[in-house]
C-alpha cells in the first residue's frame, strides 16, 4: 500500500514536535536531534520535519510503497511524467536505508518516489554530485542541490561558499 510523503524544513524542532503532535492527536515513531516522523493512517502518510534544509517549508513531497513490486508501479508512472528521472537506487537518508528516484514537476517542485527496507544510525548522505549535475542540467531536479533531502544547513553553506 502507498503513502504520501511529505518532508518540511523548520527551524524550531522542538516547537514543530508539539505543534504536528497536536494537529495530528500523536506523537512522531522517530525522533533525532534534527528530525522527527509521523507514520499516519488517517491520513495515510509519512510526514517528516528537520532543521536540514536551506530555507524552511516544504521541501519535497513524495510516494513511499511498501514492495519492490509497487516501487516498480510508481517508477514506471515517472517515465510517463514526461520529465527527467533522477535514479538514486539504494542509499541512506533521514535515518532509514531506502531506494529511490527523484523527479520534478514542471514548477520545479520535487518528489521523491521510495521503498524503505531498514533503519540507519546516521541521517544519511547526498546523492553522487555528479548524479546531481547529470540532473540538473536535465532539468529533473532544481537548478540547485542546496535542498537535497540530506543535506544539512551547514553543509549547504559550506557548498554555497565553495562556489
Amino acid at each position: 500500500m502507498k503513502r504520501l510523503h511529505v518532508h518540511v524544513s523548520v527551524d524550531n524542532l522542538a516547537a514543530s514536535i508539539r505543534f504536528y503532535s497536536a494537529v495530528f492527536a500523536t506523537e512522531p515513531v522517530v525522533v533525532k536531534s534534527d528530525y522527527a516522523k509521523w507514520m499516519l493512517d488517517d491520513p495515510r502518510a509519512n510526514f517528516a520535519i528537520s532543521t536540514r534544509g536551506s530555507r524552511t517549508g516544504l521541501n519535497h513531497l513524495g510516494i513511499q510503497v511498501e514492495t519492490p513490486e509497487e516501487l516498480q508501479e510508481v517508477y514506471a508512472r515517472l517515465q510517463h511524467a514526461e520529465r527527467p528521472v533522477f535514479e538514486e537506487g539504494q542509499t541512506i537518508c533521514c535515518y532509514a536505508r531506502s531506494e529511490k528516484a527523484w523527479i520534478s514537476d514542471p514548477q520545479g517542485l520535487r518528489w521523491e518516489t521510495f521503498r524503505t527496507y531498514g533503519d540507519s544510525t546516521t541521517y544519511g548522505n547526498d546523492p553522487d554530485p555528479e548524479s546531481i549535475r547529470v540532473a540538473v542540467e536535465s532539468s529533473a531536479l532544481p537548478k540547485t542541490s542546496n535542498d537535497s533531502c540530506c543535506a544539512s544547513k551547514q553543509e549547504t553553506a559550506n557548498r554555497q561558499a565553495d562556489a
